[in-house]
C-alpha cells in the first residue's frame, strides 16, 4: 500500500482491495467500504454471510461488498490477491494457527498489510476474557473461547515471520466501562493486535 494516502481523507482506501477473514455480520467490511475500500468478506458461517448481505444492502456505501460463504484456503486455492488482508478475532478458532497465517499471506500482495487480533493467552486474559466476558457479563456464549488456544504476541509474532509476514505495531485494547468505548493502549496482556506487511518477494 502506498504510503502517501492521506489518512484525513474521506475516502483513504480508494483503489485498495481488502479481504475481511471472519467477517461475521460485516462489522468491519461495512466501514472498510465506506472508506473506500473494494471488500471482499469471508466467513464460514453461512448465517453470518446471509446477515452481512442484507445488512450491507441497506446502504449503498456497502452494498458493492462481495461477501462469500468460504475460507481463506479456498480463496488461496482461486490464486485470489490482496492489498490488505485483516482476520480479527479468528485465529483463536483455527485448528492450526500457522498453516491460517501462511494462508494469510498467500493472500497478501507483496508489501501489502496484515491486520491480526487475539487474546492472548496469559492468566489475566483467562480471568477477563473468559470468566468476565462469559460467564459473569454473558457478552459471549459459555465455551466461545478455549484459554489453550490463545497465543501470545511472541508467538504470533514467530508464527508471522515463518509466513512471511514481519510484524511493524503492536497495541492493545482496553474497554472503558464508564463511556462504553474501547481504545488502543500499550497493555496486550488481554486482547491485541498486531500489523504487519509482506516481505517484498
Amino acid at each position: 500500500m502506498s504510503p502517501f494516502r492521506d489518512p484525513y481523507s474521506a475516502k483513504p482506501f480508494e483503489g485498495l482491495k481488502f479481504v475481511d477473514v471472519g467477517c461475521g455480520g460485516g462489522i468491519l467490511s461495512e466501514p472498510l467500504a465506506r472508506m473506500g475500500a473494494t471488500v471482499t468478506g469471508i466467513d464460514a458461517v453461512e448465517k453470518n454471510i446471509n446477515i452481512a448481505r442484507l445488512h450491507a444492502d441497506l446502504d449503498p456505501g456497502t452494498s458493492s461488498i462481495e461477501y462469500l460463504c468460504t475460507t481463506a484456503e479456498t480463496l488461496v486455492e482461486e490464486q485470489r490477491k490482496f492489498d490488505a488482508v485483516l482476520a480479527l478475532e479468528v485465529i483463536e478458532h483455527v485448528a492450526e494457527p500457522a498453516e491460517f497465517c501462511k494462508s494469510l499471506s498467500a493472500l497478501t500482495v507483496s508489501g501489502g498489510a496484515n491486520v491480526i487480533s487475539t487474546i492472548n493467552r496469559s492468566m489475566r486474559a483467562y480471568a477477563t476474557a473468559i470468566v468476565v466476558a462469559e460467564y459473569l457479563l454473558h457478552w459471549l456464549p459459555k465455551g466461545t473461547h478455549e484459554w489453550s488456544s490463545f497465543l501470545t504476541p511472541e508467538e504470533l509474532v514467530l508464527i508471522l515471520q515463518r509466513a512471511s509476514i514481519s510484524v511493524q505495531e503492536m497495541a492493545g485494547f482496553v474497554y472503558n466501562p464508564l463511556t462504553g468505548k474501547w481504545s488502543l493502549s500499550d497493555d496486550i496482556s488481554v486482547n491485541f493486535i498486531a500489523y504487519g506487511t509482506k516481505n517484498i518477494e
